[in-house]
């Protein structure tokens, strides 16, 4: 991947190989202005109108991809998967309604006074709104390191409605190339991309009718999953109860697998809205895709499967050919900026350990630091002898703080 350039005045130039960054630094015309993404400030003005850039996103539950690519040339300037926090804020927040429940139960009962508990129109919860910002977060540093010029954001990752009645309309989707992809990405994601019946992975899976449609078996998506070719014939138009009666509990499994909904694709259906009002707000015009769409791009490019390649392929602006020698993508994880909670609380809701929420001799949770030429990550204690982690594995050690040579302030993201 390349690295950002800014000059003296901080305006976006356009990013450079890794070797001329080098070579700017050791000669002095250039200082290190962020860690992560790497960008380099030029110590002098420059006059040259940049290329222009586009952001590139694939929104997703668990892991966002994001990508920066140039559209003239198909090279992919910065490529990263942002791992979010929305099952973790989950936990944290029915654990505090726990202890506040329980300690009103210990308490007299009182009247409410107001109602001042009132939610604005649009409102998501906490673990759903972290997706967004995380993302809006990552793309207006990627704003202030490259000159951008446009977004594109995955909008649909599954149409459910579409993809429930099984009728796809459009031309190009009855009749082109783009047929069916919606919902054989639904199901591999609902089944977790292997054969319902023998749990076999990186096999060609097929569509197979949970009831067969010759015993009045529907389309419907609930009476659809994966079988590989094998399994498929074994079980030809059998009844799924005849099909798997020495096997009950993979029966009751299944049956019940195919009523759920996809948990996944219900949180990334409840914040694309969101996040494309925020991505509107930045000025840029923003390009919508669908995740078959993105999958067809992919296919064609020869890609894995991956949050980075999907966020490189999303939308119809999508180059004929990516460039993607060389790309190691940004494993960006959210941590939070921590919580203004003072003191962890036991299962009785009283208090165990207290936390300072100022920093501990200028340090904080998070930091990155050098210590004998290597990274750390820095855990501060108030006995100044701080807890290291070595970024590259091995063995955490503690040392003092005064022995340590600060590299990166903790930003509520882990990076690797």
């Amino acid at each position: 991947m390349k690295v950002f350039v800014l000059d003296t005045d901080e305006n976006p130039l356009n990013p450079c190989r890794p070797s001329r960054a080098r070579q700017l630094l050791k000669q002095g015309k250039a200082a290190v202005f962020r860690r992560f993404p790497f960008t380099v400030i030029l110590k002098y003005r420059v006059d040259k109108v940049p290329e222009p850039l586009r952001v590139k996103i694939d929104p997703g539950s668990r892991k966002t991809g994001i990508a920066v690519v140039n559209d003239d040339t198909g090279e992919i300037v910065f490529a990263g998967e942002i791992e979010h926090r929305g099952s973790l804020i989950k936990k944290n927040l029915e654990q505090r309604r726990n202890v506040r429940r329980n300690r009103r139960g210990r308490m007299r009962y009182r009247k409410p006074r107001f109602l001042n508990r009132t939610r604005p129109e649009g409102w998501l919860p906490p673990s759903l709104m972290s997706r967004v910002l995380n993302t809006e977060t990552w793309v207006k540093r990627l704003m202030k390191a490259a000159p951008v010029t446009a977004v594109s954001q995955e909008l649909v990752r599954f149409d459910t409605q579409q993809t429930d009645n099984s009728e796809v309309s459009g031309v190009m989707y009855q009749q082109g190339e783009l047929f069916g992809y919606e919902i054989r990405e639904y199901l591999l994601e609902k089944w977790g991309r292997k054969c319902a019946y023998c749990d076999r992975k990186n096999v060609p899976l097929e569509i197979e009718h949970i009831r067969a449609k010759s015993k009045g078996g529907s389309d419907r998506v609930s009476n659809l999953t994966l079988a590989c070719v094998k399994c498929n014939q074994r079980k030809g138009n059998k009844n799924i109860e005849d099909f798997l009666k020495r096997k009950p509990e993979l029966l009751k499994k299944i049956l019940a697998r195919a009523e759920a909904p996809l948990k996944d694709a219900a949180a990334v259906n409840s914040t694309r809205w969101e996040l494309f009002r925020k991505l509107k707000a930045f000025g840029l015009p923003v390009e919508a895709g669908s995740g078959g769409l993105t999958k067809f791009n992919r296919t064609r490019q020869g890609l894995p499967k991956s949050h980075w390649a999907d966020a490189a392929c999303v939308g119809k602006s999508t180059p004929e050919i990516l460039k993607t020698d060389d790309i190691k993508p940004l494993q960006i994880k959210a941590k939070g900026q921590g919580g203004r909670q003072k003191a962890v609380l036991n299962k009785h809701g009283q208090p165990k350990q207290h936390r300072p929420l100022k920093p501990l001799f200028g340090w904080r949770a998070g930091d990155m630091a050098e210590y004998g030429g290597m990274s750390v990550r820095v855990t501060p204690r108030t006995t100044g002898s701080f807890e290291l982690t070595p970024v590259k594995g091995g063995r955490v050690f503690s040392r003092s703080y005064k022995k340590l040579k600060r590299v990166h302030r903790s930003d509520g993201y882990q990076y690797s």
